[in-house]
C-alpha cells in the first residue's frame, strides 16, 4: 500500500514515544499502526502517551506498546469538563519525558497545531507525524487533510520510520477478567446476543432511539437476546430505545467498565450502533457490526470490509437546521444528520449478518 513511500528503518532505536490522547475510536484506528511499529522495532520500548482510560484499558493486556502514560490536561490537546490545565504539572511531565532521551517521537494526534509542539519538547533524535498548514514542523511528516481514513493515515505516518503495514484490522485481546465482568451484567443465554448502541459523541451521528427499537424488535423476532448499551450520559437514548421496544431488552446503561464492554462485545453475534467508540471496539474484538454513518465519516472512520461489517449511510450534507453545506462550512448545530436512514435498510443488513 505504502511501499513506494517507506523510508529505511532506523538503526539503534531503543525508545519510541507515540502521542495519541484521543477517544475510543481514535485508539482503535491507531492499533494497526502500532502493530506495524512493533513489528519493525521488536526490541524497542514503545511508550504510548494517552489518557487515563488508556492506562486502565491496557493494564495486563497484551499490546504492541510496553507502557502507557497519561498525559496531563493540556489545552488544545486533552481537556476534561471541570478540570483546568496546570502549566507547572505539564512542564514537569514533559521535562521528565525529555530526560528519557527517546530515539523517535511520533505524533498520531491530529494536524499538529498543538501536538507537534509537544512532540518536539521530547527532544527525540527524530520527530515524525502529521502536519496541517500552520502547524509546527517535524523532522518527517505527512500533510494532514481531513478526508482520509484514519487507519490509513496512521499507517502512512509509520512508513516514515520504515514500518510497513502488517495488518489492516485493529485487534484487542479479550481477557478473562473482561468476560467475567460482562457475565455479571448479561448472563449466558441460549439465544444469540445482539448489542444495540444508540449513543455517539456527536449528536449529528445519532440515529433516533425509536428506529433502533424497531431494528431490535426485528432481531428479537429472529431469536436474538437484546442488550442496549450506553455510558451514563446516554441514559435518555437507552431509555428511549427500551421504551419503544415491544420485546424485552437488558438495560446496560452505565453498568460496564470499558474492560467489561470489551468482554460483552466479544460475546455478541452482532452489534448495531452509530459511528461510535463501542462500534469500533466491536470490530477490534471480532464481532460482526452494522453501523449507521454520515457519508463524510464513511471516508474517515468506516470498517473497510463487508463480510462481517455493513454500513447504512446518510448522504445528507446540508445541516437540517441552517442549511449549510457542512462539507465546506462548519455550523454550530448538532441535530442528527443520519435520522433519515431507513429502518428497513438497517434491519435488512442486521438480519443478513445475524442469520
Amino acid at each position: 500500500m505504502f511501499e513506494q513511500y517507506i523510508h529505511a528503518k532506523m538503526d539503534d532505536v531503543d525508545k519510541i514515544a507515540v502521542l495519541r490522547a484521543n477517544a475510543i475510536g481514535d485508539l482503535v484506528f491507531s492499533l494497526p499502526a502500532l502493530d506495524a511499529l512493533r513489528a519493525a522495532y521488536p526490541r524497542a520500548e514503545i511508550t504510548l502517551l494517552a489518557r487515563p482510560w488508556h492506562v486502565e484499558l491496557f493494564r495486563d493486556r497484551p499490546a504492541p506498546v510496553n507502557r502507557v502514560l497519561a498525559v496531563p490536561i493540556y489545552d488544545g490537546l486533552y481537556e476534561e469538563p471541570g478540570r483546568t490545565e496546570d502549566p507547572a504539572e505539564n512542564d514537569r511531565f514533559f521535562d521528565d519525558l525529555a530526560a528519557e532521551h527517546f530515539d523517535v517521537a511520533i505524533q498520531l494526534h491530529g494536524g499538529g497545531g498543538y501536538s507537534n509542539g509537544l512532540v518536539n519538547r521530547l527532544g527525540a533524535r527524530l520527530t515524525v507525524g502529521m502536519r496541517a498548514p500552520g502547524a509546527p514542523p517535524l523532522d518527517r511528516w505527512i500533510p494532514f487533510y481531513h478526508f482520509q481514513h484514519e487507519l490509513h493515515r496512521f499507517l502512512e505516518v509509520m512508513s516514515l520510520v520504515g514500518a510497513p503495514p502488517v495488518t489492516l484490522r485493529p485487534q484487542l485481546q479479550v481477557l478473562d477478567s473482561d468476560l467475567d465482568e460482562s457475565y455479571q451484567a448479561v448472563a449466558e443465554s441460549e439465544a444469540p446476543l445482539v448489542v444495540i448502541h444508540p449513543g455517539a459523541g456527536d449528536g449529528r451521528r445519532r440515529w433516533p432511539p425509536a428506529r433502533f427499537a424497531a431494528v431490535a424488535d426485528t432481531l428479537a423476532g429472529a431469536g436474538a437476546h437484546i442488550a442496549v448499551n450506553g455510558a451514563g450520559w446516554d441514559r435518555p437514548l437507552v431509555d428511549g430505545v427500551i421504551a419503544a421496544m415491544t420485546a424485552p431488552a437488558i438495560d446496560l446503561c452505565g453498568r460496564l467498565s470499558l474492560r467489561g464492554l470489551l468482554g460483552l462485545l466479544s460475546r455478541a453475534r452482532l452489534v448495531v450502533g452509530n459511528d461510535s467508540g463501542p462500534l469500533h471496539l466491536a470490530w477490534a474484538v471480532g464481532a460482526a457490526t452494522v453501523g449507521i454513518y454520515w457519508c463524510g465519516n464513511v471516508i474517515n472512520a468506516s470498517h473497510p470490509t463487508r463480510t462481517r461489517h455493513r454500513l447504512a449511510i446518510s448522504w445528507r450534507i446540508h445541516c437540517p437546521v441552517c442549511g449549510n453545506n457542512t462539507t465546506r462550512q462548519e455550523c454550530p448545530h448538532h441535530e442528527s444528520f443520519v435520522a433519515d436512514v431507513p429502518v428497513e435498510e438497517v434491519a435488512a443488513l442486521a438480519l443478513d449478518l445475524f442469520e
